[in-house]
């Protein structure tokens, strides 16, 4: 592993399995690896989407339960705002895990086209996760949300970068966390 740690930043449609692929690496490096530590770039979002639901006089959603059409809608107008505030940000929070931690592996869980040139300015290594539209449909569907991301929103386009990896997320669970396992096996050598 090299000394100032590894950064690895996931993308792709909404249900592909980014978050998931992102706890397999976290529980491939427990036993005997660096810390991991998931950095998302949304953190400020959901903040907010916390704060319009108390200001809406309703209960904000618990943690990991998301209102896709509000983070499509604030994400676009804090971009629009200050195009680079929420990778800013994410750069501050990511510095400060390699300040207490030098060698832990960061992982993005959550990059979009507008983040992914500074995030590879940044060093990560942009991996992009795909499923097939039928298995990412009912994962969406399974977590819970209020509400769905537009998957034509402004926030949602295509990222048109190559990827240095690519992963297909189709197979189950114990085929993701080979992948994850590949995957780390591959930046640590």
């Amino acid at each position: 592993m090299p000394e100032n740690g590894v950064r690895i930043a996931l993308f792709g449609k909404p249900g592909a399995g980014k978050s998931s692929f992102a706890e397999l690496i976290q529980q491939e490096c427990s036993a005997s690896g660096p810390s991991v530590r998931i950095v998302k770039i949304a953190d400020p979002l959901y903040g907010l989407q916390r704060t319009v639901y108390e200001a809406a006089g309703v209960p904000a959603p618990v943690a990991g339960v998301q209102d896709g059409q509000l983070l499509n809608t604030l994400g676009a107008h804090l971009r629009r705002i200050n195009p680079t505030c929420l990778t800013d940000a994410f750069a501050a929070r990511v510095a400060a895990v390699h300040s207490e931690a030098p060698d832990a592996v960061v992982v993005c869980d959550d990059m979009r086209a507008p983040d992914a040139a500074a995030l590879a300015g940044m060093g990560f290594l942009l991996v992009e996760i795909a499923a097939p539209d039928e298995v990412r449909t009912a994962r969406k569907a399974r977590r819970g949300d209020l509400s769905s991301g537009d998957e034509r929103h402004c926030t949602e386009r295509p990222i048109e970068v190559e990827p240095w990896r690519r992963v297909t997320n189709s197979g189950g669970l114990e085929f993701l966390r080979r992948q994850a396992a590949g995957l780390l096996a591959e930046v640590r050598s």
